[in-house]
């Protein structure tokens, strides 16, 4: 039998202990997310619905077809800044007339929805999500353009959004844009680059230069519907292909479009599949509070795939690494998993083989992060431990099938490379609030500080009295701090180094809008072509 059972004790003192910590973890993630979904405050959001304006979010609403779900992607996006959280956009996937589109809404309510560094940033990964998945690209703007005095980060790479989207268009990705309101200088680009463009009467303002700025450049005089309204651009200009007399309207006939898109899916949707044998709600008390106690993937693989059933693939070899074959909603996935946290050379080459069967199969990877990195010392040194790290790394850079990757506890040093760190590309990259993710934990990385001061010291001939020490625990204390907060998931996500913080027990459902998402666009892997493996 593949069937795998538990051995997860939900009544023993550590079950507990490890719930109670997500749960406190959670209750701060939604507190954030709360401030993401806010907007520019209450007295913004009451402003906008009196000029008769719906939000960000209930545009996106009436745009899905009902009772389906919304994939919201990086909405911690501009956590720890300046900006206000979520960056005054949103991003994320959903159903349109039954297909999946990338959406992204501007929130007007937040300084209007000017762009500030974290919504480039944000957008361009929404762009590359799209691009890389073949999603249809719907965008529901109202902005006001760059935020001016933070233009210097934003004028120059802020080009790439309008090369996104003619990229986007030549490789037969369908682009809509919805205007609601300001679309302009550099924002007019977004429906003047968009294949489809829908604008609502008497709000919707696309124009390169605004009254004021005209009339400094020409002299001339002009108003906003003249110079760029709704109605101009349906009777003269020809920008806007359809008008719209209100939001609603706007947003039916945007699904109308998507409707007439003839959008298929490179592979159909898979039947219905069987849950997992075990609570996902267990998933709660799995991952330990010191991430330095281990833990057994095979318990988290148990409540997120179909039916439990798991394939495991060389389960003697290198066990510190769980590698194997399952059905996530149906679609087929291969998995692996940090079982003790270290990898090890026989890990590296279990892991190198494995991907290069997924890749001959056509078989999307996900990743289950909760390692320390590649084991260091004498004896591993010696034993190839660099290579053999290098052939999973190599392997996992050039493999070409899509890969998912959750960062569950750990996820430091070259180990997260391994495993598909947001440097090598992974589809879809999601993290629990229990994980933590740096070049090595802080105590560790603290240690290493400590050490390096204390043989500088020793090479220039200088004693290592009290006053020395008291010195070095200071700094050892307040390395340990800084790098405990930066290793954090709401900071990480805050930088977009993954697409959003999740609850566990929403981990099969994330995964599978994502592999639905992803098989949109073909699913081939590399024949060949992985590099020298060095032996």
């Amino acid at each position: 039998m593949t069937v795998l059972g538990t051995g997860l004790d939900t009544a023993s003192p550590e079950y507990a202990e490890n719930r109670a910590a997500m749960l406190a973890k959670l209750t701060e993630l939604d507190a954030e997310h709360a401030k993401a979904v806010d907007g520019g405050g209450q007295k913004y959001r009451d402003r906008h619905r009196a000029r008769g304006k719906l939000l960000a979010r209930e545009r996106i609403e009436l745009l899905l077809d009902p009772d389906t779900p919304f994939l919201e992607l990086s909405p911690l996006a501009a956590w720890g800044s300046d900006y206000a959280v979520g960056a005054s956009l949103v991003t994320g996937i959903g159903v349109i007339e039954g297909v999946e589109c990338l959406i992204t809404a501007n929130d007007p309510t937040v300084r209007g929805g000017a762009s500030n560094p974290w919504t480039l940033k944000k957008a361009l990964r929404a762009n590359e999500i799209a691009h890389a998945n073949r999603l249809p690209v719907v965008s529901l703007v109202e902005s006001g353009g760059a935020d001016l005095p933070s233009q210097k980060e934003i004028f120059i790479p802020g080009g790439a959004l309008f090369k996104d989207l003619t990229r986007l268009s030549a490789a037969g990705i369908p682009t809509v844009a919805v205007v609601f309101g300001n679309s302009t200088a550099g924002g007019a680009y977004v429906p003047g680059m968009s294949d489809h463009v829908i604008m609502v009467k008497e709000r919707a303002k696309v124009f390169l230069g605004g009254p004021p700025l005209v009339k400094m450049a020409t002299g001339e005089e002009s108003d906003d519907e003249s110079l760029g309204g709704a109605e101009m651009h349906a009777r003269t200009s020809g920008l806007a292909d359809y008008f719209a007399i209100d939001e609603p309207d706007a947003l039916r006939q945007a699904r109308r479009v998507v409707a007439r898109l003839n959008w298929r899916k490179a592979q159909a949707d898979p039947p219905a599949a069987a849950p997992p044998e075990h609570d996902e709600d267990e998933l709660l008390g799995i991952v330990p509070g010191d991430l330095k106690a281990p833990f057994d993937p095979r318990e988290v693989i148990a409540r997120i795939v179909d039916g439990s059933d798991f394939d495991e693939f060389k389960p003697l070899y290198g066990p510190s690494l769980a590698t194997g074959w399952a059905e996530l909603h149906g679609y087929p996935v291969g998995i692996l998993a940090n079982a003790q946290g270290v990898l090890f050379s026989a890990e590296s080459q279990k892991a190198a083989q494995f991907i290069q069967l997924a890749n001959q199969r056509d078989i999307p990877l996900l990743f289950l992060h909760n390692t320390t990195g590649y084991m260091v010392g004498k004896e591993y040194e010696q034993g190839g431990i660099i290579k053999h790290g290098a052939m999973m790394i190599n392997a996992v850079s050039n493999s070409r099938v899509p890969h998912l990757s959750v960062l569950m506890g750990a996820s430091y040093g070259a180990g997260h490379y391994g495993m598909c760190g947001r440097a090598y590309d992974p589809r879809f990259l999601f993290a629990w609030p229990s994980a933590k993710s740096a070049v090595m934990g802080p105590q560790q990385l603290a240690g290493v500080l400590s050490i390096v001061a204390r043989a500088s010291a020793a090479a220039k001939g200088q004693r290592y009295d009290d006053k020395a020490a008291e010195a070095d625990a200071a700094l050892r204390a307040m390395v340990e701090q800084q790098i405990e907060s930066e290793s954090l998931p709401m900071f990480l996500s805050g930088r977009l180094y993954d697409d959003g913080v999740i609850d566990p027990r929403d981990t099969r459902t994330v995964l599978g809008l994502c592999l639905s998402a992803l098989h949109t666009a073909p699913v081939e892997g590399a024949r060949g072509g992985f590099g020298i493996f060095r032996m």
